[in-house]
């Protein structure tokens, strides 16, 4: 365990580390794991900020204790309207703001490649948490839910902009406007996620995932995951200028000498980040 690594069950979100990749679990699985806590969006935004200063790390795998991965917000706290669901319109708004919003930025900006092990349930803002990372797979068992409407709510964590890039518009306006959930083959159907598995192996598949990740250059990773981004929104020649840029870096590494090497050596490669 390294200084990223915790065990204690008090957290609301366990961080353990094995080798050069981290797992986080939601841990609040008696209320199905929401993410509208002031404390759980702490601690989310501290584990990622943690792996982007740490140079060392090179995966991390999202997931949920116990049997949903997550409900998204605590709908008795919406019904209390306590927390970030009371006071004034205005104080709703920077509750947003200033709350759960900061998830999806920081997952956004998160530097290393990021895998939802979707175990259970991934309900309204929880169906956009799994949407937040790189790339996703499930538990048979899991369904998959835009469900703000059911409450009443519109997406407020970003699920308007990230679900049309992962299904297509029509399939994201058919979540969004009936909130239905789709179960585990559907979203492999449609593209949410990349597979399915049987519940007990979820875990060591996204790490099986997780280490043909790591397997390269970790800060060849970084690059790519910001051109992976960038290119979201840049025009093709501001794309094409950053990668020149990245590329330029990319070449005068150790690792990237160590790749072609080991390449031309018919051997598996040693790569240090460096």
């Amino acid at each position: 365990m390294s200084e990223l690594a915790s065990a204690s069950s008090a957290q609301p979100v366990l961080v353990e580390r094995t080798g050069d990749v981290v797992l986080w679990t939601l841990n609040n699985p008696a209320a199905r794991n929401p993410i509208s806590e002031a404390e759980t969006v702490d601690a989310l935004e501290a584990a990622i900020a943690a792996v982007n200063a740490d140079p060392s790390v090179r995966v991390a795998i999202l997931t949920g204790a116990g049997t949903a991965f997550s409900s998204g917000g605590n709908v008795k706290h919406m019904r209390d309207r306590t927390g970030m669901f009371g006071g004034s319109p205005a104080e709703l708004r920077q509750g947003y703001r200033h709350g759960i919003q900061r998830i999806p930025k920081a997952l956004y900006h998160c530097e290393i490649p990021t895998i939802a092990a979707v175990n259970g349930p991934a309900i309204g803002a929880g169906c956009d948490l799994a949407l937040m990372c790189d790339m996703r797979i499930a538990a048979r068992t899991a369904t998959f839910a835009e469900s703000f409407a059911k409450v009443g709510i519109i997406p407020g964590d970003g699920g308007a902009w990230l679900l049309p890039r992962a299904v297509g518009m029509a399939r994201a306006s058919e979540m969004a406007f009936t909130g239905e959930a789709i179960d585990a083959a559907t979203a492999l159907d449609w593209g949410l996620i990349s597979a399915v598995v049987e519940p007990d192996d979820l875990l060591d598949s996204a790490r099986r995932l997780a280490a043909r990740v790591a397997a390269n250059p970790p800060q060849v990773l970084r690059m790519t995951k910001k051109l992976l981004r960038e290119g979201q929104w840049q025009s093709l020649d501001s794309l094409l200028e950053l990668s020149a840029a990245l590329q330029a870096i990319a070449h005068q590494t150790d690792d990237h000498h160590e790749a072609v090497t080991a390449m031309l050596e018919r051997r598996p490669p040693n790569f240090t980040g460096h």
